[in-house]
């Protein structure tokens, strides 16, 4: 990759002593300026690899380019075009938040007079702006996630490594970061390598996602191109009297296939070109009255347990939409040996 804020690895490992493969063989290729999502559970190898392309962690095998230099043997090159907030932020409880901004702009060679303006810049950004003064050590886990993710951007980097930066935040803080990295690709060509566990994060924010399971890249694609892999949105119908699921079930049936539903519903595989109005004609032409109607889009939820065979840890923590149904996973299962 010739592109100075891009990433490349092939054959990625990492193995650790009388451990498993961590990391098992992995290629990416990131282009510049784009949000590229590491989707997977706790264990699957998402840490390991960024602490790898963030030259933290030598790989067993394989290599890898980030910013043009080879993590190994240009490592000095690759941590100065890179900024990095990682699980663990390393920060002093007794220095402020902007005595923080301070010191790193320091050890990025900042000049002393824009030192100070970087830092309040960023402060303000993150939220942080009326706790500039106020010691570290009194924040709460998620001021220090905000802290942590400004410090990374002190030195204006080509390539920015953020390892599940939301964890521990509130809905607000986290949409504000959400617009954040959203700013810095679009506006700045950042490039971000964004780790995650959060469905809804990934599918908001990437514009390609990596899924990592077992320390091996099991699908990649934009998120529109891999739930368009499961396949088709399935309906759900939960009739008004609980007698008629033979006769919902024989209506439905004319639209889709069956799939696994909740006891007292009926779900079917839809999208054979029916409108769901012809569904709600058809129901009504048949005396059933109905009690719910549930149209499920796939979800990336979906897309893992396609391609891993369980859900993503974390999965009930999204939208009401993307939480598990029934219908969801089957078609997920389907899509699995599809």
């Amino acid at each position: 990759m010739s592109e100075t804020n891009g990433i490349e690895a092939r054959g990625l490992v990492r193995v650790f002593k009388k451990g498993p493969r961590a990391v098992d063989g992995i290629d990416l290729d990131v282009a510049p300026g784009e949000i590229y999502g590491f989707l997977g559970p706790n264990g699957a190898g998402k840490s390991t690899t960024v602490l790898m392309l963030t030259t933290l962690l030598p790989p067993t095998e394989g290599t890898a380019r980030v910013a043009g230099h080879d993590i190994v043997r240009e490592g000095p090159a690759v941590r100065a075009a890179i900024g990095a907030a990682l699980q663990e932020a390393a920060l002093d409880p007794y220095l402020t938040g902007r005595e923080h901004m301070r010191l790193q702009a320091g050890l990025h060679g900042l000049p002393r007079e824009e030192r100070e303006r970087r830092g309040n810049e960023l402060l303000e950004r993150v939220g942080l702006a009326q706790a500039a003064d106020r010691k570290v050590g009194g924040y709460s886990g998620g001021m220090k996630r905000r802290l942590d993710v400004g410090l990374a951007l002190v030195h204006r980097p080509r390539i920015i490594f953020l390892d599940e930066p939301t964890t521990g935040l509130d809905i607000q803080s986290r949409t504000a970061l959400w617009e954040e990295v959203g700013r810095l690709s679009r506006e700045d060509g950042v490039t971000v390598f964004l780790t995650t566990q959060y469905l809804e994060e990934a599918d908001a924010l990437a514009d390609r996602v990596g899924i990592i399971d077992h320390g091996r890249l099991v699908a990649e694609g934009t998120p529109a191109d891999l739930k368009a892999e499961i396949g088709r949105s399935a309906i759900e119908v939960v009739p008004a009297e609980a007698g008629d699921c033979d006769r919902l079930s024989a209506v439905l049936g004319r639209f889709g296939e069956s799939v696994g539903a909740p006891s007292g519903s009926v779900a079917v595989r839809f999208g054979n070109g029916d409108d769901l109005a012809d569904v709600i004609r058809a129901l009504d032409a048949e005396g059933v009255r109905i009690a719910k109607l549930t149209v499920h889009e796939p979800t990336l939820d979906d897309v893992f347990l396609a391609k891993t065979g369980y859900s993503l840890e974390g999965a009930g923590e999204d939208t009401g939409e993307q939480s598990a149904v029934a219908p969801s996973a089957e078609l997920a299962r389907e899509g699995a040996g599809a």
